[in-house]
């Protein structure tokens, strides 16, 4: 997990000094970092992927209304705390895009959900690290579009993993 320490410093570091940072100068200026749960290894997947065929396009709305176009790549299954998840991978392009809003969306996590990029791997199968869970951009100002996590990846169990609310959540 130092690697995930390592990763969340220099995450903080950026959104305090990069002048791209998703905040603006006012929210750098008192910016102390970002809040995360506690590295969970349980939450550090290898999954199969239930591959979708024929692959089906979604119009995700965004924060602003817009509608951005994802296709389902997949599924995959696994459990937490005793109780199975299903979630629908999305593919962009070359990249996989996984949105998804826990049981304590609106509490501990971001409203609207968290996103992931999975890693698919040599065999096929998906590496999704829910310890690099994070807020889209829309999260720390109204000024940025993020696509709206779809009902389909809205889970009634917890994820303790990754990124937690911002400050004025």
């Amino acid at each position: 997990m130092d690697a995930l320490e390592r990763y969340r410093r220099e995450k903080d570091e950026a959104f305090r000094l990069d002048p791209d940072s998703p905040l603006d100068p006012e929210q750098r200026r008192s910016f102390a970092g970002l809040r995360y749960f506690p590295p969970n290894p349980a939450l550090d997947l290898v999954l199969d992927l239930e591959e979708l065929e024929p692959k089906t396009e979604i119009g995700m709305e965004t924060a602003t209304g817009d509608l951005r176009r994802y296709e389902r790549f997949g599924y995959v299954t696994f459990e937490v705390e005793g109780q199975p998840v299903r979630l629908t991978v999305f593919r962009t392009g070359d990249s996989f895009f996984l949105p998804f809003a826990d049981a304590q969306a609106g509490k501990e996590t971001y409203g609207a959900g968290r996103y992931l990029e999975p890693e698919r791997m040599p065999d096929g199968r998906m590496h999704i690290d829910f310890n690099l869970a994070y807020n889209p951009y829309c999260t720390y100002s109204a000024h940025w579009s993020c696509p709206i996590t779809p009902a389909e990846n809205r889970i009634p169990v917890p994820i303790r993993a990754g990124e937690m609310t911002f400050g004025h959540d």
